[in-house]
């Protein structure tokens, strides 16, 4: 992760501007899915926004694995990073508060899980933000282990490769592509300046009626078609 440009920088200082609802929106008006349905904050009430390192989880066999799951993760982290956890169970975690702490120490932004979570408590109390489907105190020791590290996944759908851009909140956790990344802010942008204008409108005493109409209705259309990701 090192040696990340500029450009780079600025667009995640972009993106962290934003909301997840104004990207999804962005996403879904340049035709891209990337929302990844289903997660939620179970820590921090932090908005996260970097880069995505990935992980994939899968079921324990019988050999035991050299390292616990994630710590692979964090070593390939930095200050910019966000933790994204591909194939997490409904029925142990995978995430847990030693990784919590070493992610802190390492900079890392936050962890997204698609799975469960345990030792949130401690992770709400380090400050440190993690984005799941739900909590368990049950371990992944035995029953999940990490299949690879830093390769594409797929989390609920979507496509996820290590340095496409990550934005969670309060409202869920999108994923922008890397290549994709400065069309989608270019319309983020126009998305979050429309509705800044609609908000001073309603608050000069305009009806609802009347600025939310049908453009903004048809304002995630593209030539009077809607655009599908």
């Amino acid at each position: 992760m090192d040696g990340v440009s500029a450009p780079v920088e600025e667009q995640l200082r972009r993106l962290a501007r934003h909301d997840t609802c104004a990207v999804s929106d962005a996403l879904e008006r340049t035709g891209r899915s990337g929302v990844l349905t289903g997660l939620s904050r179970v820590t921090t009430e932090s908005r996260v926004a970097g880069i995505a390192v990935t992980m994939q989880l899968g079921p324990a066999g019988a050999e035991k694995p050299a390292h616990h799951l994630g710590a692979r993760a964090v070593e390939a982290s930095d200050a910019r990073s966000v933790i994204v956890v591909a194939g997490g169970s409904l029925e142990c975690g995978g995430w847990g508060g030693l990784l919590s702490r070493a992610a802190l120490f390492a900079g890392v932004r936050g962890t997204v899980v698609d799975g469960l979570a345990r030792d949130v408590d401690e992770a709400a109390e380090l400050g440190f933000p993690v984005f799941a489907r739900g909590v368990t105190p049950v371990t992944a020791r035995g029953r999940q282990v990490e299949v690879s590290c830093g390769e594409p996944v797929v989390v609920g759908g979507v496509p996820v490769s290590p340095g496409d851009l990550v934005l969670a909140d309060g409202s869920g956790v999108v994923v922008v592509p890397a290549e994709a990344v400065d069309e989608v802010l270019d319309a983020a942008d126009e998305i979050a300046d429309r509705e800044a204008a609609m908000i001073g409108r309603l608050r000069a005493g305009e009806p609802p009626s009347a600025v939310m109409d049908r453009s903004y209705e048809t304002m995630l259309e593209v030539d009077g078609e809607r655009t599908t990701g």
